[in-house]
């Protein structure tokens, strides 16, 4: 028989009062485990009509402050998430019949840290931020190789490529997070951390 936490669940969601900490065990077993991207993630936005839209994404940093992924401003996420800063995550690892997912606001990143994070990119793909213009229609795909090597030719130097000022990262600072672990028959476990008005991070189970 399985081990339990205090909970009454498998011992894989171990007893921590936060769920930082649990995200990063999970987080690193993932890293372990995934074939591709273990940092994937479902992204859900809505427009300020409420039309919602859900693409993957990756991510690219994570702390106690929140959870950083990186695009173009002017594409349509971009635009969603200004018009709405409300914004769900979703972490779906197979390998380990596990889900996370994550609700909260997400903010803007300073502009150090955005620098930092795209100057760390392969060259090819601080050209790519500046060639494409995410989410517009393409006349055809020649339109779009076109523009990479008009860039290649403007910023030829691969140590000095400035950032786009319309590419940038966002922050999604949690309200909730939940640890989800596939059961037989479909009797799942389910953790979820959310936020109270203290500051603090209650725990509650949830039925599957």
């Amino acid at each position: 028989m399985n081990e339990k936490n205090s909970l009454g669940l498998d011992s894989c969601f171990l007893d921590f009062d936060e769920p930082f900490d649990l995200f990063d065990k999970w987080f690193e077993e993932a890293k372990k485990k995934e074939v591709n991207d273990p940092n994937a993630l479902a992204l859900a936005t809505s427009s300020k009509n409420g039309i919602p839209s859900v693409r993957m994404v990756l991510l690219k940093g994570h702390d106690k402050n929140g959870f950083v992924f990186y695009t173009n401003l002017n594409s349509q996420k971009g635009g969603e998430l200004n018009d709405n800063p409300n914004v769900s995550m979703c972490f779906h690892w197979k390998s380990l019949l596990r889900q996370i997912r994550i609700n909260g606001k997400v903010a803007k990143v300073s502009d150090q840290t955005a620098d930092e994070y795209y100057n760390s990119r392969a060259y090819e793909s601080r050209i790519g931020a500046w060639a494409s213009k995410q989410s517009s229609v393409l006349d055809n795909r020649n339109q779009l190789l076109d523009s990479i090597e008009n860039y290649k030719k403007k910023y030829g130097d691969k140590e000095n490529v400035p950032r786009p000022g319309h590419w940038s990262g966002w922050n999604l600072k949690p309200n909730s997070i939940e640890f989800w672990l596939d059961g037989e028959n479909r009797i799942h476990e389910r953790l979820k951390y959310v936020l109270n008005s203290n500051g603090k991070w209650d725990r509650v189970l949830l039925s599957p």
